[in-house]
């Protein structure tokens, strides 16, 4: 992919669009405040940022039509920030919906496809009328709680103006870059009264102009009430390589008080200090609050005003702006994360030949592997750490979700939500957005109550949906609890009869019952809708914690709520697993699946009747799986009694016996996928290498439990057959 002047433009795409995904979800929660009416005028700043840096970027890019509604939607959110336009609920979610429509207009441009000529042409049209609907008003201020006595007016006025010298020096290359001059002059002379020089002095003669060379400079004089920081946002696209900016102000600032831009310009909230037009200091924004005065009262624009806030950091430093931060591509960080497996191996394989040595021997050998086993699990969790990210960038998705479904549905809700800073792996994130998505519209449509069923059974009409994180014991835990109805077990059941999936007659446990919500096309919902009744939700969600080796456990208390919890290995890399023997072979049992190891009395291991070999453990019958008959091992032990019997549990709480040889260590294993490098094989999750170079595969539990129940099955039937 290159533009006509045969550049490759690929990688400054892909750079965009990464972006883009950023500036859309921060857009989404800013205005997420906005709707519950916790909104400041700083979170209009941040939202007319994100739409503009998103339109800067498109522009460059020639994608036309995302251009054209990121304008009209910069545009909107311009004069609402402004004073302009009259902010409301109903205006906060006309924004919402528009963020909606861009992040539509940019997937298209990222597919390359085109969307329909009328796609968001009446969130457009809406958008539109907000700076033609009325005469210019002041944002409402926050209340001002009254003082006991009049105070004496402050120094600083609401209304600071400020006079600016802005020199604009732009690289001959410059209009190669998608950046116009003529755009950012309208800017400037948007935010003031704007005198212009324009510097001639390297205009070329006719015969030798290149026409898409940047010959001219400026230098700008505003007189404006907006902060040095509004200013920097005109440029904020243009840096170092593209043109040489300074930022003075002239009127009651210090000598060498200026910005010299010459790295990417920061899109932070203005410097401390530095006052809006209404805005008292010291004092927030509340866009629902009442009018502090009418526009008529503001003071008018005074001929000289000394200037009163003090110079920011970057100022300080010449404005140079250092990134704390790279973005680099994820599969570089696999790479790395795969060298680095490769890298534990290879340690292990050395502790492994080295086993023979001793210290009194070989010190100095023993000391540095010893030293080298430190520093390689040092720098594995380092590199983990890499691909670690906060799960608040899933949970920021949960109250709009909310706040749209209790719409829908007629239901009052509220969401309370924890430990969004709680960090786990990239690629688990990844496959969390859908469970979490269907767990909380479950818990809406099913779990919640109506308000008039709450009254009735003495609970407030407003239903609560909290969702937490948190790590416990290696791993991650997400719940999802409601304080609604609970699970109707007895209506469960019988859906479950009547397709099938239980015998009448059989004896379940609560906790088996609550599991069966989780069976493909399994639903309890009257009548299909668009939020429920296809029974394509929650077997999606165990599915998909099932991929990334997790587990979901469901708790249910009738007429008091339910929570589903979520437990997740914090990495897909590397996992804690005990090294089983079964005959001449070795697997790895996940060490959170674990409950306890023991060797069986007689007493403890027999037979019973259509359920085969059991292990009774303090009064509790727990199914004992022969693994060796699983997969086909000869020279294995037999006898419980000889050999060792690990009970796991599995993600629906059911426990089960593994019949193993013997322990042969707990160690941490790097993980390999067995799909990508070799094919699905039930019963394994995975494989990994050893210290001595072998393969281990790495048992899946659940699907254990599975097959030792297809076992018990096929021996009764052939009892039955003799």
């Amino acid at each position: 992919m290159s533009d006509d002047l045969g550049y490759d433009l690929s990688q400054f795409k892909a750079t965009y669009f990464e972006e883009c995904a950023e500036l859309l979800a921060s857009a989404e929660e800013t205005l997420s405040r906005l709707q519950d009416g916790s909104g400041t005028v700083e979170d209009l700043n941040a939202v007319f940022r994100c739409v503009h840096s998103i339109k800067g970027g498109a522009g460059a890019f020639s994608f036309d039509d995302l251009v054209h509604f990121a304008h009209v939607f910069e545009t909107a959110m311009d004069a609402l920030r402004s004073g302009r336009a009259e902010p409301s609920p109903q205006l906060a979610e006309l924004l919402m919906r528009g963020n909606d429509v861009l992040g539509d207009f940019v997937r298209a441009a990222q597919e390359g496809v085109s969307l329909a000529s009328d796609h968001g042409a009446d969130i457009l049209a809406q958008l539109a009328a907000i700076t033609e609907g009325g005469p210019v008003a002041p944002l409402p201020a926050k209340a001002v709680a009254p003082q006991a006595a009049p105070a004496a007016p402050p120094p600083a006025v609401a209304s600071v103006f400020k006079c600016y010298k802005i020199a604009f020096q732009p690289t001959l290359a410059m209009l190669r870059t998608g950046n116009d001059p003529l755009l950012m002059i309208r800017e400037l002379a948007a935010l003031g009264d704007l005198d212009v020089a324009v510097d001639r002095s390297r205009m070329p003669s006719l015969t030798e102009m290149d026409p898409q060379a940047a010959y001219l400079s400026w230098t700008f004089t505003l007189t404006t009430d907006k902060d040095r920081q509004a200013i920097a946002d005109v440029f904020e696209f243009v840096d170092g390589d593209t043109a040489t900016i300074t930022i003075e102000e002239i009127q009651g600032a210090e000598e060498g008080d200026g910005w010299g831009l010459f790295a990417p310009l920061p899109t932070a909230a203005p410097a401390a200090g530095a006052s809006q037009a209404g805005d008292v200091e010291g004092d927030g924004w509340g866009l629902f609050a009442p009018q502090s005065a009418p526009a008529a009262e503001q003071p008018a624009k005074p001929a000289s005003v000394p200037a009163t806030a003090a110079p920011t950091p970057a100022a300080a430093a010449g404005g140079q702006v250092h990134t704390t931060s790279i973005r680099v591509d994820l599969d570089k960080v696999d790479r790395l994360v795969n060298m680095v497996g490769e890298l534990v191996i290879t340690q292990a394989m050395l502790g492994q030949q080295a086993i023979g040595f001793s210290v009194e021997s070989h010190p100095e050998l023993i000391q540095g592997l010893q030293e080298l086993s430190h520093h390689t699990r040092e720098l594995q969790e380092s590199v983990m750490a890499i691909r670690a990210q906060p799960v608040k960038a899933l949970f920021s998705k949960a109250p709009r979700l909310v706040r749209d479904l209790s719409s829908k549905l007629g239901k009052q809700a509220r969401l309370v939500m924890s430990g969004e800073n709680t960090e786990v792996d990239k690629t688990v994130i990844e496959q969390l957005s859908d469970p979490l998505t269907h767990l909380i519209r479950n818990a809406l449509d099913h779990g919640l109550e109506t308000p008039e069923e709450r009254m009735a059974v003495g609970k407030p009409t407003e239903g609560t949906i909290h969702l937490a994180a948190e790590h416990r014991s290696g791993r991650i835990i997400i719940e999802i609890s409601d304080d609604g109805r609970g699970i109707d077990r007895k209506r469960v059941l019988e859906k479950a009869i009547d397709k099938g999936l239980v015998e009448r007659g059989q004896q379940l446990t609560d906790e088996q019952v609550d599991m069966l919500i989780f069976a493909p096309g399994f639903s309890t919902a009257s009548e299909v809708s668009d939020v429920s009744g296809r029974g394509v939700g929650m077997d999606v969600v165990r599915k998909n914690i099932q991929d990334v080796g997790g587990r979901v456990v469901v708790q249910s208390t009738p007429g008091a709520g339910s929570r589903f919890i979520l437990s997740l290995p914090l990495t897909l890399a590397v996992m804690d697993g005990m090294l089983v023997a079964i005959g001449g072979q070795r697997y790895v049992l996940p060490l959170t699946n674990i409950v306890e190891s023991l060797r069986p009395a007689a007493h403890q291991a027999r037979f019973l009747v259509d359920v085969g070999d059991v292990l009774t453990l303090r009064g509790e019958y727990i199914r004992l799986i022969p693994l060796h008959r699983l997969f086909g091992i000869g020279n294995a032990i037999t006898d419980p009694t000889r050999g060792l019997v690990v009970v796991v549990e599995t993600e629906g709480g059911d426990r089960v016996g593994l019949l193993v040889d013997e322990l042969l260590g707990q160690q941490q294993v790097v993980i390999k996928s067995l799909d990508a490098n070799f094919r699905p094989v039930e019963g394994i999750s995975a494989a990994t290498i050893l210290g001595d170079g072998r393969v281990a595969l790495i048992l899946d539990v659940g699907a254990l439990r599975v097959m030792g129940e297809r076992l018990t099955v096929h021996d009764r039937n052939a009892a039955a057959a003799e």
